[in-house]
């Protein structure tokens, strides 16, 4: 089984309240070959929200306790990020997923790209906290691009 971002299946949970459609990502979920998952949604927020980043390092930095998520206003959201990465985690095994389609650039979900922690649009090579605990784990996880282009 494959488990898909939401808002790539067209779901409006972005921070912004809006999507980000992948016609090929919504296909496999309406041909039941793929599950939607918001790992924001399950740590607790909800849509809209304000905008966060990782500040003082990557996912993996979050999940050592040497980096924080923080919204754009200064408030340290580091947990709820931890927590919806956890649940996300959960689902993953209990569906046997062989491989996770998260958005790229997410403070969550960015699986090779995130942004800088300064919320000056500047992207950074780094995995989102929910991409880097998936590959703690061992789980594939990819881009929508990579999907997308078969570069998987």
């Amino acid at each position: 089984m494959i488990l898909v971002s939401s808002c790539l299946a067209g779901l409006k949970v972005r921070y912004d309240g809006l999507h980000s459609l992948n016609r090929n990502i919504r296909t496999l979920v309406e041909e039941n070959n793929a599950i939607r998952i918001c790992p924001e949604l399950l740590g607790g927020f909800s849509t809209p929200r304000e905008p966060a980043e990782i500040v003082g390092g990557n996912g993996e930095d979050v999940l050592n306790g040497k980096a924080m998520v923080i919204e754009r206003s200064g408030k340290d959201v580091t947990k709820l990020y931890i927590k919806g990465a956890y649940t996300t985690l959960a689902k993953a095994i209990e569906i046997g997923a062989t491989i996770i389609v998260l958005k790229e650039n997410s403070p969550s979900c960015g699986s090779s790209m995130i942004y800088n922690g300064e919320f000056t649009g500047e992207k950074v090579l780094g995995n989102g906290v929910t991409s880097a605990l998936l590959k703690r784990y061992g789980l594939r996880v990819i881009s929508e691009k990579e999907f997308s282009d078969g570069s998987y």
